[in-house]
């Protein structure tokens, strides 16, 4: 397709089920970021928690996710089937909801936590894999840009319904908490009724190792492949869990109710670049953009380090949200392109996990900096990260083909 012809490519030429997933994404993000927003001042302030087992929970509750992805992946490849599992592990999510207003201690917000995060993990490779199963070669990026832009529509309204919530009952968290179990429900009836699967689309199950975690699959997924795990990996150091800047909004003198704001700018802007993020990914160089994404986060991180006050932590949280718009899509896309067709959920599988652990290491030591040397070591730690993955990606062969 010529760069005019694809320039000119409506929203309409994107598949139905690219679609149905991003709205599924959309809602289930909508409930868990209403909690998420809500979550670090819950623990800090509510029941005690210090900054380090906020870090260590936001670790542990990824790297769950990321274990999960793996197994789910593989599975969803030596099954020939993506949607079912993708179903199981979005009603999960939604089935945890209720406990987290139930939860009387930090010991229990962690298992909530660790639930919800595991139903991620189990969807989550199945549901990225479907996006490039379902379509075509020359919309990939711009699909998975899509699906991106939606989730994060509700990655950002999720946060807005919690500040007019928690005006609306006096900052009454559990309260607040409870709202997120309706959309919960929507996401998993969208999944259901939304998405087919054709049988075209489907990888041809086969019989393989243990959940398909055979040796010679890991080495077919390629060298390319490889080092965009690397560079995604390191870049997952730099970038620590959100919660973080939550929790810093608040400490430099954010309104206890308005402290979900953090998330709403982030998520705002995220969505707002996701979709031209891929869009011009299936025009121009695909790692030319990622390593912008990369750059940005360090300005971002600069402004986090030496904010005084909201205004500063917030600007600094909008340039976070634009390195993301700007990286997550393309990560994904360049995954899709380098693993081969029939492997590509446990591309995904192995993907995830690496950067998951990556998230775990970089959420607890986020964390232990903090408690020791102040917030701004953080922010400055990931900043230095950010340049390290950036340098690395300048050296990353590119794919010997794309995979259609």
């Amino acid at each position: 397709m010529s760069v005019e012809g694809l320039a000119a490519a409506p929203l309409a030429r994107i598949p139905r089920g690219v679609w149905a997933l991003g709205f599924t994404s959309l809602f289930m993000d909508l409930s868990s970021e209403l909690i998420h927003s809500l979550l670090p001042i819950f623990l800090v302030v509510t029941l005690g928690a210090s900054p380090f087992v906020l870090g260590l929970l936001e670790g542990v509750a990824e790297a769950t996710a990321s274990f999960a992805k793996l197994f789910s992946g593989a599975l969803s490849d030596r099954m020939g089937r993506r949607k079912p599992l993708a179903l199981l592990g979005y009603g999960m999510a939604a089935a945890t909801k209720p406990l987290f207003p139930l939860a009387a201690d930090v010991g229990a917000v962690f298992l909530a936590r660790f639930l919800d995060r595991l139903g991620k993990g189990i969807r989550g490779a199945p549901r990225d894999a479907l996006v490039a199963d379902i379509t075509p070669l020359e919309l990939r990026a711009s699909a998975y840009g899509l699906r991106q832009a939606l989730d994060t529509v509700g990655a950002f309204a999720g946060p807005l319904a919690a500040i007019g919530l928690m005006w609306v009952f006096a900052e009454d968290v559990r309260t607040v908490l409870w709202f997120a179990v309706i959309p919960a429900v929507i996401c998993v009836l969208v999944l259901w009724l939304g998405v087919e699967e054709p049988e075209a689309s489907r990888p041809p199950a086969r019989p393989r190792a243990w959940l398909g975690l055979a040796r010679a699959d890991l080495a077919a997924l390629g060298k390319a492949y490889w080092w965009i795990v690397a560079v995604a990996t390191l870049l997952s150091l730099a970038r620590f869990s959100e919660a973080f800047l939550v929790l810093w909004a608040q400490e430099v003198g954010m309104a206890l109710t308005l402290v979900p704001l953090v998330m709403v700018v982030m998520s705002l802007v995220y969505s707002l670049t996701a979709w031209p993020a891929g869009r011009l990914a299936d025009r121009l160089d695909r790692r030319r953009l990622l390593l912008a994404g990369i750059l940005v986060l360090v300005p971002a991180d600069l402004l986090l380090a030496t904010a005084g006050g909201p205004a500063t932590a917030l600007l600094g949280v909008a340039v976070w949200g634009l390195h993301m718009g700007l990286s997550q899509g393309l990560l994904a896309t360049l995954v899709a392109d380098a693993a081969p067709a029939e492997r590509r959920g446990t591309a995904f599988g192995v993907f995830h996990l690496v950067t998951g652990v990556a998230t775990l290491a970089a959420s607890v030591l986020a964390g232990a900096l903090w408690d020791l040397y102040g917030a701004p070591a953080t922010f400055l730690a990931g900043a230095g990260l950010a340049l390290a993955s950036a340098l690395l990606l300048l050296r990353a062969p590119r794919p010997a083909r794309l995979s259609a």
